[in-house]
């Protein structure tokens, strides 16, 4: 058995050098073939929405980071609870931020759809670590 890689990955993110390095993150460690990069949480949204039915085109793990202009993390995470049980089930929420804020943490770990808040930078490590786990 090889290692798991998972179809799509999406990075939601306004920092471009932070999904650079993600990006090749992911690539390198091959964890996912297909990486969707989206620069702010509203085309992210817009692109959840437009494809929710559509099971080949929705990422397997959503890579969040809370502080981003227009729609944040928290916003995010408000209107993703809104959509249809196919694409949360489909779609695990990984936060992925330069915040190590107690409270951001914390709020974060109690929503329902966050599955793990990691702090950038994104690592092999990491990466390994949520293959085991999801």
């Amino acid at each position: 058995m090889g290692i798991k890689t998972y179809n799509r990955v999406m990075l939601v993110d306004d920092n471009d050098v932070d999904n650079y390095i993600s990006q090749k993150m992911i690539a390198l460690s091959k964890f996912s073939k297909n990486i969707l990069v989206k620069n702010n949480g509203k085309s992210a949204l817009e692109f959840l929405e437009e494809n929710q039915n559509n099971l080949e085109l929705l990422p397997d793990i959503i890579f969040l980071d809370i502080s981003m202009p227009i729609v944040d993390g928290y916003v995010f995470l408000y209107e993703f609870e809104k959509y249809s049980e196919v694409l949360k089930n489909k779609s695990k929420v990984v936060i992925l931020t330069s915040s190590d804020n107690k409270q951001d943490i914390e709020r974060m770990n109690d929503n329902e759809f966050v599955f793990k808040y990691v702090t950038k930078p994104l690592t092999e490590a990491t990466l390994n670590e949520m293959r085991d786990l999801l």
